[in-house]
């Protein structure tokens, strides 16, 4: 069974964040609660690109749940995981213990699955359930916010008073959705700004509420700073004016934590 290369600082027994929970889930076509019934040890001639301090498992386990999924999995599956050994350089015991997987079937191999990322086993607990639930509601969604890979144009314009501004951004996406961002000063006021994911540009459109699907798509998607060739003004002080405004939204969007996943 193929394996992603392992990645010491992903497999590591941490926390994930909930960028991590929406990579692993968004990459997988399921997620699978199991419990291990069996472990057998790979020699390490037969686990090529295994990281120093890890062992590579061959792991047989009987499912639990089907948390999510764009296909059917059998009441027992088998995958290959790479885990960190204990303190005393010894492979963990890992059996009867449940588990969170994040994988995909194996075409032509029915029983067997292959996990998305080396951080795609986690130790099953409600509490995880219970946060990864509302990020798989959002991805399994009728209307999903669509990936965002970058700024197509930005441009702000000022306004007849002092301190009064607008400045729109929009932003390209993968499948190709119109979404835009709008920051608006006016003086003596808070500075608004919102996101509209859709052909109309709505004024009093808010930012997104923090871990969510549509926080997520900008948080850990959007450069930390507006590109100098999508600044469509020409001006000095309009184009300061809209890279300060991005600016303005990054910090506002807050940084995109991740502990056992990378970003693309």
């Amino acid at each position: 069974m193929a394996q992603a290369p392992a990645n010491p600082a992903a497999a590591a027994a941490v926390e994930p964040t909930y960028a991590d929970l929406a990579t692993l889930s968004e990459a997988a076509d399921l997620v699978i609660r199991v419990q291990i019934r069996r472990q057998t040890a790979l020699k390490p001639e037969r686990a090529p690109g295994l990281s120093a301090g890890f062992a590579r498992l061959y792991i047989e386990a009987g499912t639990l749940a089907l948390i999510a999924g764009r296909s059917g999995v059998g009441e027992s599956i088998a995958y290959l995981v790479d885990v960190p050994l204990d303190a005393r350089g010894k492979v963990p015991k890992l059996k009867n213990r449940e588990m969170v997987l994040f994988a995909d079937a194996v075409p032509g191999r029915p029983g067997e699955v292959q996990l998305v990322a080396p951080g795609a086993q986690l130790d099953f607990t409600p509490a995880l359930e219970s946060r990864l639930r509302p990020i798989l509601t959002e991805l399994y969604a009728a209307e999903v916010a669509p990936r965002i890979t970058g700024i197509s144009d930005a441009l702000a314009v000022p306004g007849t008073l002092a301190g009064e501004s607008e400045t729109q951004i929009f932003l390209a996406s993968a499948d190709g959705s119109p979404v835009s961002l709008t920051i608006l000063r006016r003086p003596g006021q808070t500075v608004q700004w919102g996101v509209s994911w859709g052909e109309i540009i709505d004024s009093s459109a808010r930012p997104p509420a923090p871990e969510t699907l549509r926080w997520y798509r900008l948080a850990c998607a959007l450069p930390a700073q507006l590109p100098s060739s999508a600044n469509l003004a020409r001006d000095p002080v309009a184009r300061r004016l809209a890279a300060g405004d991005y600016a303005f939204v990054r910090e506002a969007l807050g940084p995109c934590e991740r502990r056992i996943t990378r970003g693309e």
